[in-house]
């Protein structure tokens, strides 16, 4: 049947909750690629000959294979926007370095844009706040307190803060410390907030 292949890529997308970045199925773009050349190939043949002889009867069929090769465009598409709305909203979740796990999902394509988008967002944060630039990715939930109580659960090293304390995060080590200093490392895994 007509577009079954594309509509299981869109299937695909569904079954992944949010946040999750499914395996880039070049296989299954391909095949519905393959099946828009073989509609559009049937359809240049149809309409030389619905041309040259006259033949009306071929016009239901072309339309049909027209409106199948409509909606594969638009189901690849929408797969590959929403792939790209996912990653994007991975920079914002984990940061500019992706996981391994995540990074395998993605395809040579997506990975560079994802570069791009980063390089662009990286611009646009130096363009803002004054000479040091303002990160927008901190603070993605209003915070309730300045202040954070923090856990290590790597050894990371020496960590500076703004006043010019260095502080020596070790495994199970607790902190207190500015928010927007830990929030980077919180979603990275190195720190875990610690509840009271």
């Amino acid at each position: 049947m007509f577009c079954e292949k594309a509509i299981d890529l869109i299937r695909e997308l569904h079954r992944m909750s949010d946040g999750q970045l499914p395996a880039f199925n070049e296989d299954g773009l391909r095949q519905v690629l393959q099946e828009m050349e073989a509609l559009y190939e049937q359809n240049q043949a149809d309409v030389n000959e619905a041309k040259t002889i006259g033949r009306a009867d071929l016009i239901p069929s072309i339309k049909l294979r027209h409106c199948c090769l409509l909606r594969n465009q638009r189901c690849i598409f929408a797969y590959l926007y929403d792939r790209l709305l996912r990653i994007r909203a991975l920079r914002w979740e984990y940061g500019s370095v992706l996981p391994a796990n995540v990074r395998f999902h993605m395809s040579a394509e997506e990975v560079q844009w994802f570069g791009q988008y980063k390089k662009s967002l990286a611009s646009f944060m130096r363009s803002i706040g004054g000479k040091e630039g303002l990160d927008i990715t901190q603070d993605m939930k209003p915070p309730k307190s300045l202040y954070i109580q923090v856990r290590c659960l790597k050894d990371y090293g020496e960590f500076e803060i703004d006043d010019g304390t260095v502080i020596l995060l070790k495994k199970n080590s607790q902190h207190f410390l500015p928010r927007w200093k830990c929030e980077q490392l919180i979603r990275q895994g190195i720190l875990e907030h610690v509840m009271s």
